[in-house]
């Protein structure tokens, strides 16, 4: 019996100076993963994304723990990739989770294919390939950031807006707003309306390249029944 319960105490067969060095070379991987991810995330979270810093952290630690755990579950076994194929295939389904349908327009493509690559990269950190994490971290942030900037410099990203005019008279609003889509070439549609006192308010999104958001912001400004004209980010944008 005695010897029964140190076997399961000594996991693997491991002495206890093998655990030590595996732990410590285990720690310094894991803490990588843990600050590449987390940078991943600080971008997403700054955009007030689903996926933030906690859980980009989390994935790429994970992944890179898994990672890590493969080659040792394996043991003599020639198949070390089992547990790394799972990852994949389960960072799919998280991934999925992350898209939706909404209003005639997928969202969380993006969000879902940083979780992925997000994942990739703790897997190499969990086999200590640490010069080409650091490299996918920076392309996956630049490809982000800069070409996110790009798109948009070059009128090429078409990204959601939300309009909010604000007057005394709805209809008329609806009636300058609907003329200044006309002349947009857009359809209006999702029209949200309520009132606070004397002050009415009518709201409603579009999808549209830098450009055509500002004519048509332009163009309502202008309008004498839109006493004011706010635009918000759409918090589905990806």
């Amino acid at each position: 019996m005695n010897m029964l319960l140190d076997q399961i105490s000594q996991p693997l067969n491991f002495d206890w100076l093998q655990q030590v060095s595996v732990v410590n070379g285990a720690v310094g991987r894991l803490l990588t993963a843990c600050l590449l991810g987390g940078l991943v995330g600080l971008e997403r979270e700054v955009k007030r994304k689903a996926a933030g810093v906690r859980t980009n952290l989390l994935i790429c630690m994970g992944a890179a723990f898994f990672t890590l755990l493969s080659v040792v579950l394996a043991g003599d076994s020639s198949d070390k990739s089992r547990v790394a194929s799972n990852i994949v295939q389960g960072i799919g389904f998280l991934g999925a989770g992350l898209i939706l349908h909404n209003r005639s327009r997928v969202s969380g493509l993006t969000s879902a294919a940083t979780v992925f690559v997000v994942a990739s990269i703790g897997m190499a950190c969990g086999t200590g390939l640490y010069a080409a994490a650091i490299s996918a971290t920076f392309i996956v942030i630049l490809a982000l950031e800069g070409v996110g900037f790009l798109e948009r410099r070059a009128n090429l990203k078409l990204y959601p807006l939300v309009y909010e005019a604000r007057g005394a008279d709805q209809n008329k609003m609806l009636t300058s707003i609907l003329e200044a889509m006309d002349r947009a070439g857009e359809r209006l549609s999702s029209i949200d309306r309520d009132e606070i006192g004397d002050l009415q308010r009518v709201s409603f999104s579009l999808t549209a390249t830098k450009k055509k958001h500002e004519n048509l912001r332009g163009q309502l400004a202008a309008e004498p029944t839109i006493q004011a004209l706010l635009t918000f980010r759409d918090p589905e944008e990806d």
